[in-house]
């Protein structure tokens, strides 16, 4: 299965027979049969695509996401009929005012804390005998990460209005120590001021914030097919146009797929740059692209067996849905290195 990227200006998106086709000044670039085709990501201006290329894309089953210039997900063409599980939507409605909503934000709280302790103590086991200052200051921010974790489960109410403020607050403090710790991690020649989002100009932010958006667009199809609503979230507030129980979902999955790979990039000192305008230039983007992918289809421990990241992202879609509906309890994703 193969994702495509329209990267460049001037691209086209068509169909010729049973083939997606890419071109670019009319060249043909690419060609891949349609049942070969997972997604499809629009990530330039004056890109074109034809009708009957979107038409095949939603029988095939084929999301079509678009990214703006700063990589952030604006737009996804779906077929409305993956969303076709009334039953499921309904139940995740009305969990917004029972304590199955807090259950859930819980669980994803759980899931992000969990898996940022484990890439801190991955990273901080190699630097034990290299730079013990280093592993003692990283072990000690596990310490207080940990004494953090422990507070999510003394944290009660009705419904989730009675604790988002209490459980983003915990939340964002375990992340602080979590940042802080990265930044003694990553080389003193990387400039990382800490984490930021909107209007990020430095290597390692402009670096995440692209792979978030990856995860983003592979987290919403999950949702989209597991018949949830991608804008009923928990954890973060409902807002006009922001999916935001896709941002309660990826929480579990950003250490394992995104910030792992950069790391690991940045720390063996590959050739990564942005432009004066604080973008990444096309080779670091096409570069950091190809190893995210290839981590969506790395295997890792999951429920017993070796499962491709990409499918266990969408089995705890389906987990959500089912818990949802009262058949099972939601345990969230954490990564093993």
């Amino acid at each position: 299965m193969e994702e495509i990227f329209l990267d460049s200006y001037g691209m086209f998106l068509g169909k010729k027979s049973e083939r997606l086709v890419v071109k670019e000044k009319s060249e043909v670039k690419k060609e891949v049969p349609f049942f070969k085709v997972e997604k499809v990501f629009i990530t330039s201006r004056g890109v074109s695509l034809s009708t009957d290329a979107i038409e095949e894309c939603m029988k095939s089953g084929i999301q079509i996401n678009f990214l703006n210039f700063k990589n952030q997900p604006y737009a996804k063409l779906s077929s409305p009929f993956l969303q076709g599980t009334v039953k499921t939507r309904r139940q995740q409605l009305t969990s917004f005012e029972t304590k199955k909503g807090i259950k859930l934000a819980k669980a994803f709280v759980r899931g992000k804390v969990k898996n940022q302790l484990v890439l801190l103590k991955y990273m901080s086991k190699y630097r034990k005998k290299r730079n013990p200052a280093l592993y003692n200051y990283i072990t000690e921010r596990i310490e207080k990460i940990k004494n953090r974790f422990e507070d999510i489960n003394d944290i009660e109410g009705e419904k989730i209005d009675d604790v988002r403020q209490e459980l983003m607050t915990l939340e964002a403090n375990c992340a602080r120590k979590y940042w802080e710790s990265i930044q003694e991690i990553l080389p003193d020649e990387v400039d990382f001021p800490g984490r930021e989002t909107r209007g990020a100009t430095d290597l390692v932010n402009c670096m995440l914030n692209y792979g978030y958006a990856i995860l983003y667009s592979q987290a919403q199809g999950a949702i989209i097919q597991a018949g949830l609503d991608p804008f009923a979230g928990f954890l973060h507030v409902d807002r006009p146009g922001r999916a935001s129980f896709v941002l309660d979902f990826v929480e579990e999955f950003r250490q394992q797929l995104v910030d792992k790979t950069i790391f690991a990039m940045v720390n063996q000192g590959q050739k990564l740059e942005v432009d004066e305008e604080g973008q990444m230039v096309n080779e670091t983007k096409n570069k950091l692209r190809d190893e995210i992918l290839d981590n969506l289809n790395s295997y890792c421990q999951y429920e017993g067996k070796k499962h491709k990241l990409k499918s266990i992202i969408q089995s705890q879609a389906r987990h959500l849905a089912t818990f949802l509906r009262d058949k099972r309890n939601y345990e969230p994703f954490v990564g093993s290195w």
